[in-house]
């Protein structure tokens, strides 16, 4: 049955990587642009998956990080225009920078002793605090260098990413950022595969006997939640080159809700589902608006509440396991059954 499931999402999986490949070569250079976005979020929700689906953190402070490396690209690359190769350093040391924030959050939380809900309502805090500051960060006074913070308004005129001669904007866009994705999915897989995958998801099962076991659960918190937070930090970065600019509502109550709803919706336990539902709700969103409509929250909201009353484990997980019991464990019992017939038959 185990491999049912693992066929299943692999076949999957690698449909949808193989599809958003070949895609570029059928879409108009609009869909290009939209789908890069829906990918630059989805890098979001997979630290949420990370922190939360598997290691049991859970934590409404995702796009405090994400915020985090929007503005740190956005200062360093605007008040060094014209250096060479200052943007793929400015991505790098914002993902560094978020990841950074994070462990220092992480340590003072997880060696403090606070789990549970009280994580979950520090980093809310957190994320209040800082979409109230940014948001009061207007005029000369909140000049970073050249750079004003711009308050509501944000910074705009960001530049995009470069890699040496070529500009990454258009298709080289998208194929960087899908990239990025694929690469980090599949190193997410192996990761959560591993022994320290194994721990990683002993420490959500039961903490304390997995300290029992000799474990430094602290240490290991920490560092999931950096993990999480350099994730969030580069989904930050990617908007902000996307768009060109990024504005304090990157920090809102919004922006932080809407990974958590993402993820428990689509399946928090698992990293293909949150890319698939992530991807669908920013296209579904993006369509609503398109024709006036603004009910995309809500709709959001009814579907977390129908899945947290009859599909737990997200409504992409449940197609999974759906799709394993009718296809993959089918052909297991045939085997089994062939296995039986024929061991029979040599007694016989």
């Amino acid at each position: 049955m185990v491999q049912g499931k693992i066929k299943t999402e692999n076949i999957v999986a690698a449909l949808i990587f193989f599809f958003l490949f070949i895609c570029p070569l059928f879409i108009d250079s609009y869909s290009v642009l939209n789908i890069s976005y829906f990918l630059s979020m989805a890098f979001l929700s997979l630290s949420l998956t990370l922190i939360w689906g598997y290691c049991g953190i859970f934590s409404f402070g995702q796009a405090v990080f994400f915020g985090i490396g929007g503005y740190f690209y956005a200062v360093l690359t605007l008040n060094l225009t014209g250096t060479s190769a200052i943007t793929p350093l400015g991505l790098l040391l914002g993902v560094i920078l978020g990841g950074l924030a994070a462990w220092i959050l992480g340590y003072f939380m997880f060696y403090g002793g606070v789990n549970d809900v009280f994580v979950g309502l520090i980093t809310l805090c957190l994320t209040l605090v800082l979409s109230t500051f940014m948001g009061q960060t207007a005029g000369s006074a909140w000049n970073i260098g050249q750079v004003s913070l711009g308050g509501f308004n944000g910074i705009n005129g960001i530049p995009a990413l470069e890699l040496g001669p070529i500009s990454l904007s258009g298709n080289n866009f998208y194929y960087f950022v899908l990239i990025i994705l694929f690469v980090i999915y599949c190193l997410l897989k192996l990761f959560t595969h591993s022994k320290v995958g194994a721990a990683i998801v002993a420490i959500r099962e039961n903490r304390e006997r997995t300290k029992m076991f000799g474990y430094n659960v602290p240490k290991i918190q920490s560092l999931v939640f950096a993990a999480g937070g350099a994730l969030a930090s580069l989904s930050g970065i990617l908007y902000a080159t996307w768009g060109n600019y990024i504005t304090p509502s990157a920090f809102a109550l919004s922006s932080a809700t809407i990974p958590v709803v993402l993820v428990a919706a689509g399946g928090r336990k698992n990293f293909t589902a949150s890319i698939i539902f992530t991807v669908l709700y920013y296209w579904f969103a993006q369509g609503l608006s398109a024709s006036g409509s603004q009910y995309a929250l809500v709709i959001l909201g009814l579907i977390l509440i129908l899945v947290t009353l009859f599909v737990p484990d997200g409504i992409i997980v449940f197609l999974f396991h759906l799709s394993d019991r009718l296809f993959f464990h089918r052909e297991s019992k045939m085997k089994e059954v062939q296995e039986e017939h024929l061991h029979e038959k040599n007694i016989g």
